[in-house]
């Protein structure tokens, strides 16, 4: 993928005295989908919304096709129907009094295609997305999921240069969200499709990206593959943000080259930890799949930290156990075959190639 269809530098916007989008850059190649992951208010929407020339930037630069079309040092802004992008957005923007049909053909018309163009599109674009039979049904009578599939189907039939959603799938129940989620994935993969999809769902960023773009208060924390953001976090937000993480404040050791003892009174275990002197309290970081439960023996071997379960809650095809460390409550999901019961002593293991440090204050 070097084919380069959307570049995004130093992107700017700001609404009263809140920067929602601070200095944010990107690139986009054909048949790649790069997902903006993060909170509510994190910049991710507003971010899209530049791009789709919804909103003008107050600095920075956006070039589609490597022709520039938004820059506010050079003054240039190309309107929104302009740019040959199709938007998808959460509340699918179905209009009412329209047929299916007519809801893809609308678009077209309004662009000029001729009319058995556009009845070819129409009938093309239904096929992909499973609703050939449904042209001439009122789009009301259809469901979330189908009116879901209208919008996609509608932004599709004037093959787009690059696909923009936002929060396509959050109107969805889950189960429904768990489907579209697979049919988007095939879909793009059939068509290679160039998308790019904001989302707060870590599940959906993960599952549907090939790179996933960490935002936090306007910036991009993190940008690099779903492996690469999960395996090797750039901060304790990334990390805490995308999957489960278990987490400690803790006071740093003994040192020895890059490991250092992390005490956790009366227990103590091994991690990498760069650059903080002993004495530093910092903040030890986990995945719950990178730590074992077991009750406590006679010993504590070397990393494990005691602990004990406050509260066990039934989910069906696992539980979940409020454990204690100290002063820290700990949620920690297991199998359901495992024996734990209120008030019980227990040993947390942990895989001390994969315990993580923070700084107490990096939040």
């Amino acid at each position: 993928m070097n084919d380069l269809i959307l570049e995004v530098r130093a992107l700017q916007k700001s609404y009263g005295r809140v920067m929602a989008v601070d200095s944010v850059s990107f690139d986009l190649c054909r048949g790649e989908v790069l997902a903006l992951l993060g909170p509510s208010g994190c910049g991710k929407s507003t971010t899209l919304r530049l791009v789709a020339g919804l909103e003008e930037p107050e600095g920075g630069e956006i070039k589609i096709r490597g022709k520039t079309v938004a820059s506010a040092s050079r003054r240039v802004f190309v309107s929104a129907e302009k740019r040959n992008l199709g938007l998808v957005f959460q509340s699918y923007a179905i209009w009412p009094h329209m047929t299916v049909g007519k809801n893809i053909a609308y678009p077209l018309e309004i662009r000029g295609f001729p009319r058995a163009k556009i009845q070819e599109k129409v009938e093309e674009v239904l096929n992909l997305v499973g609703l050939g039979e449904f042209g001439m049904r009122r789009a009301t009578q259809l469901s979330g999921g189908q009116q879901q599939r209208v919008a996609l189907a509608r932004a599709l039939a004037y093959e787009p240069d690059i696909l923009l959603l936002d929060e396509p799938l959050s109107n969805l129940d889950a189960k429904l969200r768990a489907e579209m989620r697979l049919q988007l994935k095939a879909l793009q993969r059939r068509l290679g499709m160039t998308i790019l999809y904001v989302t707060h769902d870590q599940v959906e960023a993960m599952s549907l990206a090939n790179r996933v773009a960490v935002m936090r208060q306007g910036k991009i924390e993190q940008l690099g593959t779903p492996l690469e953001v999960y395996e090797s976090p750039a901060s304790f937000f990334v990390q805490s943000f995308v999957g489960r993480v278990l987490t400690l404040p803790v006071v740093l050791g003994s040192a020895n080259g890059t490991v250092f003892q992390i005490d956790v009174t009366p227990d103590s275990i091994s991690a990498h930890h760069d650059s903080s002197p002993n004495g530093n309290r910092v903040r030890l970081a986990i995945r719950p799949e990178d730590v074992t439960i077991e009750p406590l023996s006679d010993a504590i071997s070397k990393n494990g930290i005691r602990g004990i379960v406050e509260d066990l809650i039934y989910c069906g095809d696992h539980i979940e156990y409020v454990l204690r460390v100290g002063e820290t409550q700990l949620l920690f999901d297991t199998s359901k075959d495992t024996a734990l019961e209120r008030g019980q002593e227990v040993v947390l293991r942990m895989n001390a190639e994969r315990v993580k440090t923070w700084p107490a204050s990096d939040e």
